[in-house]
């Protein structure tokens, strides 16, 4: 009887990952040990030293993924876009979407934007995700506020991460949760966050329309720039 195959490292990193994002789910912390990663993974410890030199590593390839994920179901929900307010749509949804908005990625995030505070490759990560968004959301608004575009993503960027994390971690604020949601217990329900954004877009460019002559402060503001010290106060 044949034996079974040996799995690829291709294979055995992406079960380290996938292992390593169930473990953070699980705690809810970073305050896992290579050992129970290993373990979740069915692998041994040293294996696991062996793919990643250590856990921060570890973890970074973990948010990697997540990230890719939520890259791609942005770029599959743009192709399908055939007006600014598809795209916006499109990009609002996704991060409130499936993939996104399960509570094992919810944790990964929350830690990961801690790690970051901490971790140079963490930051540069979390800065790449942030301009990415600001690009997306500028390409959508400028058909509908102009020079205004940049200004306004940023604001909607900040509002996207925020609501995300409280809906996330509150799950109170979701409201029932949908037939598939009760399914599956690690996935909440994004669909209220997403509504709120969409209602503050369509607020925004209401307001920027309605005054266009007004003097643009910062027309191309840093998406990252509140992480480099104290937010201003409202």
């Amino acid at each position: 009887m044949a034996g079974k195959s040996r799995k690829t490292e291709e294979e055995r990193r992406a079960e380290l990952i996938a292992a390593t994002i169930r473990e953070i789910g699980a705690s809810g912390t970073l305050d896992v040990t290579t050992s129970q990663i290993a373990k979740s993974a069915g692998v041994s410890p040293a294996l696991a030293f062996h793919y990643f030199r250590d856990k921060e590593t570890l973890f970074l390839a973990a948010m990697r993924a997540i990230l890719t994920d939520y890259g791609e179901d942005v770029r599959q929900a743009l192709r399908q876009a055939r007006t600014a307010d598809d795209r916006l749509q499109a990009i609002v949804r996704a991060s409130f979407g499936m993939t996104s908005f399960r509570r094992e990625a919810i944790s990964a995030w929350v830690n990961f934007y801690a790690l970051a505070l901490r971790s140079d490759p963490a930051r540069r990560m979390l800065s790449l995700y942030q301009r990415r968004l600001q690009s997306n959301l500028v390409s959508a608004l400028r058909p509908k506020v102009g020079d205004r575009a940049p200004d306004l993503a940023r604001r909607i960027g900040g509002l996207i991460d925020g609501l995300y994390l409280r809906y996330g971690l509150d799950a109170k604020a979701n409201g029932p949760a949908s037939d598939a949601c009760r399914r599956d217990s690690s996935q909440i329900d994004g669909s209220e966050g997403a509504r709120h954004v969409l209602r503050a877009i369509a607020a925004e460019c209401e307001l920027a329309q309605a005054s266009p002559a007004d003097p643009i402060p910062d027309a191309d503001p840093d998406p990252i720039a509140p992480l480099a010290g104290p937010q201003e106060l409202l």
